[in-house]
């Protein structure tokens, strides 16, 4: 399948390589930036374009991944560039073409075109590290092309799930907390331990012995700490400590909830 990438971010970038190693042909990417768009296309060894006009009508599968904010205008302005040059040969490129989007909190109706879908890959990524996708959850919807969908999240994916958009939304939030919410926390605790020349390195046992226990009981049931047990001593005495108010505000919110939730 000929592939082109709407997008050259950190879930472009990895999913774009993923594609690659199973098979398919990438043929184009498109960036708003030449430093991106260039750098993606050379590590894949494709074209690349910083000009919407310019994608390329004779791929089978557009994959548009970028920003929720620049995605409508995106959307809509590739939708009116394909639609100028239709494919009138029956052909599934150009025009005809299967097009998805990757991001958990926009509706599949929002892409104009006849053919779409969303191929959702929950998981965090960067640009230079490596991720095996047979253990990423990949979520999948569409009313055209479900089984297409299923069949290339399967080539990536062990765990391929089809989710409406409404579930996908909660699904959104859920990660949210789990991963961008945890990792501020991580950084909340480095800036703590960097006013006292304490190296955040100290706190990486702890951070994996968390993860690990969670993959064998549920989060609830490895909840430990001070909140726990509500002892107001201990928590008092680390709001004395905290120097800026807004940390004390989520320490005391974050340690209600867990008695709250407990």
């Amino acid at each position: 399948m000929e592939i082109v990438f709407i997008g050259a971010g950190n879930l472009a970038t990895q999913l774009s390589q993923a594609f690659q190693r199973v098979g398919h042909n990438v043929i184009q990417v498109f960036s708003r930036t030449q430093e991106n768009a260039s750098a993606l296309g050379t590590r894949l060894g494709c074209e690349w374009t910083t000009s919407l006009e310019g994608i390329r009508k004779d791929a089978h599968l557009y994959v548009i991944s970028v920003s929720d904010s620049a995605f409508q205008q995106v959307a809509e302005k590739l939708h009116a560039t394909l639609q100028s040059v239709p494919a009138n040969d029956g052909s599934q490129t150009g025009s005809n073409a299967l097009f998805v989007h990757t991001a958990g909190s926009i509706s599949v109706d929002l892409l104009p075109m006849e053919r779409r879908g969303v191929f959702y890959p929950m998981q965090t990524f960067n640009k230079y590290n490596s991720v095996d996708f047979s253990q990423i959850p990949i979520f999948i919807e569409s009313r055209t092309d479900l089984d297409c969908l299923q069949h290339l999240a399967s080539q990536l994916s062990q765990k391929v799930y089809e989710l409406d958009g409404s579930r996908r939304k909660l699904l959104h939030v859920a990660a949210v907390f789990a991963c961008n919410f945890s990792n501020h926390m991580y950084d909340l605790s480095s800036r703590i331990l960097q006013e006292y020349d304490i190296p955040f390195d100290v706190m990486l046992p702890l951070i994996d012995e968390t993860v690990r226990k969670v993959h064998l009981m549920s989060p609830k049931e490895a909840q430990t700490g001070p909140a726990v047990r509500y002892d107001q001593n201990v928590m008092h005495c680390h709001m004395q400590m905290l120097r800026d108010e807004k940390m004390k505000r989520i320490y005391q919110l974050l340690s209600e909830s867990i008695h709250d939730k407990l």
